[in-house]
């Protein structure tokens, strides 16, 4: 029996990196799994293919965080797919894509956040547990600076976490803990990757500084035991270096 057995979890952004590498550690637990992708449909499947190949439970939903409709259908899948919703893992964030609009990164760090755990909320019953999953650019931004192509997203990013931290008193009057899993810069991942072109050199520096960056399956692993950690709510863990930022 895993952790999870009887478990339903949404993972936002899970067709790829954090959120698939999530997905499947839950899986493997127990959980029954909905894999949401905005775009990447093969990749959901995919994923959901894996997970069912190692005798786990997944369904894969696509979505829009950024659309109230699509949001609400993505909270409601977990219990026409599985019959309840346990944990949600607020993993999908963004902002550095080009062409999406000046005020994108707020949609989607802060607002789609929001009205994804409230969704969410509605249909999750005492003992739930909701994660956010963010960066320590961005947990950080109002003491520490970061680069300048990351900084709109660690804006709206720690809009987000704050955003979400206020409906901590409403989550707790239903039995819902929330957790925060700020993590450094992960090898591997799409953010690292576009910083790197806008910054080369970038995730080099911070690796030097932190001494070693997580890998997206060793991030992941981190994310998965908040899962089930008995932590207080509104508990921030920090993976990989935080030191510099909070010196």
């Amino acid at each position: 029996m895993g952790l999870l057995e009887n478990k339903t979890a949404i993972v936002t952004g899970s067709s790829r990196g954090i959120g698939a590498a999530t997905a499947k550690i839950l899986a493997e637990e127990g959980a029954a799994v909905v894999i949401n992708y905005r775009q990447k449909a093969p990749r959901a499947n995919k994923v959901v293919a894996e997970i069912e190949a190692a005798g786990g439970r997944a369904v894969a939903v696509g979505g829009d965080l950024t659309s109230a409709d699509d949001v609400d259908a993505l909270a409601q899948a977990a219990l026409d797919s599985f019959g309840s919703l346990d944990v949600l893992v607020l993993n999908a964030s963004g902002g550095m894509e080009s062409g999406l609009g000046e005020d994108y990164a707020l949609k989607l760090n802060r607002d789609a956040q929001v009205n994804m755990l409230k969704a969410a909320v509605e249909r999750m019953k005492p003992g739930s547990r909701v994660v956010f999953v963010t960066s320590h650019q961005a947990h950080f931004i109002d003491t520490v600076p970061t680069m300048d192509a990351y900084e709109p997203v660690a804006r709206s990013k720690n809009a987000g976490e704050k955003a979400l931290r206020e409906l901590i008193p409403s989550l707790t009057e239903k039995g819902i803990s929330f957790v925060v899993v700020s993590g450094d810069m992960i090898e591997g991942t799409i953010t690292a990757t576009l910083l790197d072109r806008a910054a080369p050199g970038a995730i080099e520096a911070r690796r030097e500084a932190a001494g070693k960056l997580y890998s997206v399956e060793e991030f992941a692993a981190e994310v998965a035991k908040m899962v089930t950690a008995d932590v207080p709510t509104g508990h921030t863990e920090y993976v990989g270096g935080a030191g510099h930022f909070q010196a």
